[in-house]
């Protein structure tokens, strides 16, 4: 089915159902034993999607972007499966490393950096360093002997939901220049890195970065090239369809042919590994007729776990616990956490079966970028997580 018949698919679909009976059932069991409002982390789902990704993307080496769910527990199941890590922060360093994570396992990656945390890094084992500006590369001249630098350049995309091109990255004319200033600071040049923007809806502005790097690769013959970082950007369906993985990769398998042998590609994956591995089970704790439409207020909002509503562009999908009749009566809607702001409604414009004070809703797609910014606004403690196995099946494994 092509993305055009998928969207039409779904808009005929006004009202799906979105839990399987297997949700339900497991989830009942829980709300025994847990009080809303929870996560649950589900690392089976974690396993699949890494698989998922390796499956469309062969000998690409993927490193977890850790910054988009910092959890113990996915950190733990990665490094299993012979996962690697992408690096921000002192903080993250200190997170793998007090989880029996190796420095060479991981790169890091924040173009910008304080020199105590470059320090850090390097006593932890993490020698690889993304740069894309000559004050940042000046800052290695004390450490030139133990770092390998990757120079991050700056390619654009209109397909992105959360553009970080804008921030970060050097212009492709400005590469020769720090190339040359990190070479003749007596500095090993070993990569070049991008990172079109998170929650790309099409694969070929990673395309065309992956060619213009190669480019610019093969121009400056004089450089050891060992790694290409493609970065992230690999998309998770949130309230539409996106493209199958294998079909968003596709493209880019066939401009990575064209790689030199001896450079190593990798992988910046944190949305498309973390976001389908966890939901959140939210309870209506008020109900209030406003004009025309019915407030429920939960007891999450964006403040808590749904934050990523206010800062990752995310529209969470959320459907009650209880079964309904999609082809029953819908009511113009709204949803609103339970602090004091204004500011914290969660949707202001959906349609949903009567509910009562006390029914409980889920929220999918939760793990990336939701708790790792939610907050104690209020004195609202953040969701606790609750760790599982399969949670969510794949039909496609039942065959």
């Amino acid at each position: 089915m092509n993305t055009d018949a998928l969207v039409q698919h779904f808009a005929e679909q006004t009202h799906p159902d979105e839990l399987e009976q297997f949700d339900r059932s497991t989830l009942s069991q829980l709300l025994k034993e847990h009080e809303t409002p929870f996560l649950v982390l589900d690392l089976q789902e974690v396993e699949y999607q890494y698989h998922a990704l390796q499956n469309a993307l062969p000998g690409v080496s993927l490193f977890y972007a850790i910054k988009s769910l910092a959890h113990p527990a996915v950190i733990r199941r990665l490094k299993k499966l012979g996962g690697q890590f992408d690096l921000a922060t002192a903080g993250e360093v200190d997170l793998v490393k007090g989880l029996g994570v190796a420095g060479e396992q991981c790169i890091h990656t924040h173009p910008i950096k304080k020199d105590k945390e470059i320090r850090h890094a390097l006593e932890f084992g993490c020698r690889r360093f993304v740069v894309d500006n000559p004050a940042e590369v000046i800052k290695f001249v004390p450490y030139k002997d133990d770092v390998e630098l990757i120079i991050r350049v700056s390619f654009r995309s209109q397909d992105a939901t959360v553009d970080l091109s804008r921030k970060f990255g050097c212009a492709l004319e400005e590469l020769p220049g720090l190339v040359d200033l990190a070479m003749s600071n007596g500095m090993t040049v070993s990569g070049l890195s991008f990172h079109v923007g998170s929650q790309s809806l099409s694969p070929f502005a990673q395309v065309n970065a992956i060619q213009a790097s190669l480019a610019a690769m093969k121009e400056m013959a004089h450089v050891s090239w060992k790694w290409l970082d493609i970065g992230g950007s690999f998309p998770v369906s949130y309230q539409g369809p996106v493209m199958p993985i294998d079909d968003f990769c596709a493209p880019i398998r066939e401009a990575l042919l064209d790689v030199p042998e001896g450079i190593e590609v990798f992988a910046e994956p944190g949305r498309f590994i973390s976001a389908p591995s966890m939901i959140e089970v939210l309870r209506i704790v008020g109900k209030a007729k406003r004009g025309a439409r019915t407030w429920y207020y939960l007891d999450d909002g964006v403040y808590g776990a749904l934050s990523g509503q206010m800062y990752d562009h995310a529209q969470y999908p959320i459907t009650p616990l209880k079964p309904f009749d999609p082809t029953g009566d819908f009511f113009p809607s709204v949803l609103a956490g339970p602090t004091c702001d204004s500011v914290d409604v969660i949707d202001e414009d959906i349609e949903l079966p009567d509910l009562a004070v006390g029914d409980v809703l889920v929220a999918k797609q939760m793990g990336a970028y939701t708790i790792a910014s939610a907050s104690e606004f209020n004195y609202y403690p953040k969701p606790k997580v609750v760790v599982v196995e399969d949670l969510i099946e794949h039909p496609e494994d039942e065959s």
